[in-house]
């Protein structure tokens, strides 16, 4: 049997129509050979999610993305049209969840499975949607709240510079500028003090250096007197001075409880009061040799002189 030539056309033709169609839908997500399951889910936004992105349950891909579209109600929410494999059983109560794929954006949806025991999904039924916090919001909500207390101490500061604005009035930035300029001029005399006590080192080095030597001799000579001190036979001589002390103490208790002649001087009265009466005759018998000399020169003299009492004024 002859085909003709038109027939050959038609058939080819007709099978580039099917591939094109087949890798058209391919392309978008949808295999005609394979039997998946359509699910739906809303959300409020989609930010980075794009036709053909993974579907995963447990991190596994089990389908695609296959459109992304507004709902007809008006309400301005998105519906995302997913495409499973059959091969996966899970409760029609399960979560399709958005989270981010990476640091650098991209979204994916990730079907959070419920075992609770309700029926399964079937196809076209509409799942709960939901958003993970990925690590962009984790970082925004991190640095919100610092955001604002930076903002306050913005604002602290701002107001910080206004009163030291107020405070330093053009008189004070001139008593600032004096000081400055005051210390500046300090640290230069303190400098050029400095380079002259330099100059002063440098030229009697040699003197400072003698200086020292001699101070090191010292240092050596007080050390072998502290050696010496340190080896002489100090313990017999705390000893001796200890027994004189003790024997001073002696005397004076003696002297004082008027043992001996000196105690006795001290102590006895009629010791002092017969002291003090001899004292008063040999002081009349001086007077009396000053009056009547020569009646002391008979004891001298072979002649005898008689005595005579002396004329009472």
């Amino acid at each position: 049997m002859n085909i003709s030539k038109e027939i050959k056309i038609g058939v080819l033709v007709l099978s580039g129509i099917l591939l094109f169609i087949f890798g058209f839908n391919y392309l978008k997500g949808q295999n005609l050979l394979d039997s998946s399951r359509t699910f739906y889910a809303v959300y409020d936004n989609v930010e980075g999610l794009v036709p053909s992105t993974p579907v995963t349950i447990s991190g596994k891909a089990v389908g695609k993305v296959k459109d992304i579209s507004f709902k007809d109600d008006g309400s301005g929410k998105l519906l995302v049209t997913l495409l499973v494999d059959n091969s996966f059983q899970f409760s029609k109560n399960s979560k399709a969840e958005l989270y981010e794929t990476g640091l650098i954006g991209g979204k994916a949806i990730a079907i959070v499975p419920a075992f609770d025991g309700a029926p399964n999904a079937e196809n076209q039924d509409i799942l709960s949607g939901g958003i993970k916090a990925g690590l962009t919001d984790l970082v925004n909500q991190r640095l919100t709240p610092l955001q604002e207390k930076i903002e306050k101490m913005m604002v602290s500061a701002d107001a910080l510079l206004v009163n030291l604005n107020d405070v330093f009035d053009e008189k004070a930035k001139t008593d600032l500028k004096k000081a400055i300029s005051g210390l500046s001029a300090t640290m230069n005399s303190f400098e050029d003090t400095s380079n002259s006590l330099n100059k002063v080192i440098a030229d009697n080095q040699e003197k400072i250096n003698n200086v020292l030597i001699n101070a090191d001799k010292s240092l050596a000579d007080f050390s072998e007197i502290t050696n010496s001190l340190s080896e002489a036979n100090l313990g017999n001589t705390v000893k001796e001075l200890e027994g004189a002390l003790k024997n001073f103490n002696t005397i004076l208790a003696n002297l004082d409880s008027g043992k001996g002649s000196i105690g006795k001087l001290l102590k006895d009265e009629s010791v002092y009061n017969n002291l003090e009466g001899a004292t008063a005759e040999l002081e009349a018998l001086l007077k009396d040799i000053k009056l009547h000399p020569k009646r002391y020169f008979r004891i001298l003299s072979k002649k005898e002189i008689p005595y005579t009492e002396a004329e009472s004024n």
